[in-house]
């Protein structure tokens, strides 16, 4: 599922009458080339679209009502290529309600020390410019990004990227819906939360569900939609069928077919993107939902368990950041204490994100210690390598708090062959026992969302868009 396929950023560029318009066509001739250049990089995700000069109070808050308007624009970058007066910038940043950026560059790299002249300063002074509107926004206490060097470079359009990643998950989070099939697992702490402050501060709708309204969709599943499914299946996964009879295994498959089709017509028919279920909850059920969770995932659904729904829409939304790319659910099961190879093994009872996977996935059927049905299909592979962040949500009464964790991921090296479930393992930063110190005292849960292809920065710039306290351990 994708709702981000259609966004676009507009670029405003600030200037004044005061410099006449000769000097206002070279400005916008060359934010034009500016524009055409970073769109044909490869490097933004997203496409830039240049709007008419901020040269009043007018234009800028024409520009900024219609960015508002408009569903398909995610933010606004801005770039002053010469000195703008911040009063003009006043109430159309004001008025703005989605992401901004300052891009602080300059048409030119370099100074023409040999040519240069007055008319070269008064047109290229963004350096005058970005103090004037940088005060305006530190002033108006304005959450925008401020990304500076020279934009032909890739690292500074790169930053660039990042931004419009958060920027449209940003626009999504108001978006968010979650279906909770049951509800939270019974006595624990940290899945509960506020479901009415996360809905002012964050966007995210949360509707609860008896487990007969999905019963209702799964017992609507025709033969033929599982065949198709299973077809699907066999092309993308190994099957192994272990002890398991050929038909038992068969079986249990099927089941979970019908689960994916069933809970994936009820989320699309309801406008929901992300969902969470409960082993606890599970009447009319003949196994908890394994392998059908696990592609819904796969395809761009949130999702937590044990109806941990703060989690299932962090982890919608980090998808929609990270282009649902390494990123999923995930849950911190084991310790490996050994000296030197300190590292926490990670996964779930059934339901870890095949797009964390590093090798081809194989569908195992095999018994499940609790919930009291039938053994469940399940996704079983190793976790990728790689540098990400592990991140988790939690109400702690008067507020929300993000915890923010830099990690290093690596392959496994030593077999599992009794394990059945998927496995990712890392390692903490700054080091095994200050990172699990940290997490612990700021009160960390157990359930995360992990992304490899995600920063720190990103996560922060989101925080601080939200009004999120965050603590960062790195």
């Amino acid at each position: 599922m994708s709702a981000t396929a259609a966004k676009q950023f507009w670029f405003v560029v600030g200037s004044q009458h005061l410099y006449g318009e000769e000097a206002l066509g070279e400005v916008k001739a060359n934010a034009q080339k500016i524009t055409d250049a970073l769109n044909a990089s490869g490097v933004l995700p997203y496409p830039l679209v240049l709007q008419d000069l901020a040269v009043s109070a007018d234009k800028i808050t024409s520009i900024m009502k219609e960015v508002n308007y408009r569903d398909e624009v995610a933010g606004v970058i801005t770039w002053m290529h010469t000195f703008s007066p911040a009063k003009m910038w006043i109430r159309g940043t004001k008025l703005l309600q989605k992401p901004l950026l300052h891009l602080a560059t300059q048409f030119n790299e370099s100074i023409p020390w040999a040519t240069i002249d007055m008319d070269f300063m008064n047109l290229n002074q963004a350096a005058h410019g970005d103090r004037e509107y940088g005060f305006i926004n530190a002033r108006l206490r304005k959450q925008n990004k401020i990304v500076v060097g020279y934009w032909e470079r890739p690292e500074v359009q790169q930053q660039v990227a990042d931004w419009m990643d958060v920027a449209v998950a940003y626009n999504e989070s108001f978006n968010i819906k979650v279906a909770r099939f049951g509800d939270n697992m019974r006595n624990v702490g940290v899945t509960e939360g506020d479901k009415v402050e996360a809905q002012i501060q964050f966007g995210w709708t949360v509707d609860y569900f008896g487990i007969g309204d999905l019963v209702q969709y799964v017992n609507a599943v025709t033969e033929q939609e599982i065949d198709d499914l299973i077809a699907q299946y066999a092309e993308l996964y190994e099957f192994d069928y272990g002890t398991n009879s050929k038909e038992a295994w068969e079986a249990s498959v099927r089941v979970q077919a019908s689960y994916e089709i069933a809970i994936k017509r009820f989320l699309d028919e309801g406008g929901y993107s992300a969902f969470t279920t409960n082993f606890e909850d599970l009447h009319g059920m003949k196994q908890l939902p394994g392998l059908a969770v696990q592609r819904l995932m796969a395809q761009g659904y949130g999702f937590a368990g044990e109806g941990d729904w703060k989690t299932a829409a962090l982890d919608r939304l980090l998808k929609v950041m990270a282009h649902n790319e390494n990123t999923g659910f995930m849950e911190d099961y084991t310790y490996e204490m050994a000296a030197g190879q300190e590292a926490i093994l990670q996964s779930h009872m059934l339901e870890v994100d095949p797009t964390l996977a590093s090798n081809k996935p194989k569908i195992i059927v095999s018994p499940l210690g609790i919930g009291d049905r039938e053994d469940p299909a399940r996704l079983v592979f190793d976790g990728k390598a790689g540098e990400g962040v592990v991140v988790s949500m939690a109400d702690f009464g008067t507020h929300y708090k993000l915890l923010i964790n830099e990690v290093s991921a690596f392959e496994p090296t030593v077999p599992a062959p009794n394990l059945p479930v998927a496995r990712v393992l890392w390692n903490v930063k700054p080091n095994f026992q200050d990172g699990v110190r940290a997490w612990i005292e700021n009160g960390g849960g157990h359930h995360t969302v992990v992304s490899l292809n995600l920063t720190t920065d990103q996560i922060v710039t989101y925080a601080k868009l939200v009004n999120l306290e965050y603590v960062v351990i790195k």
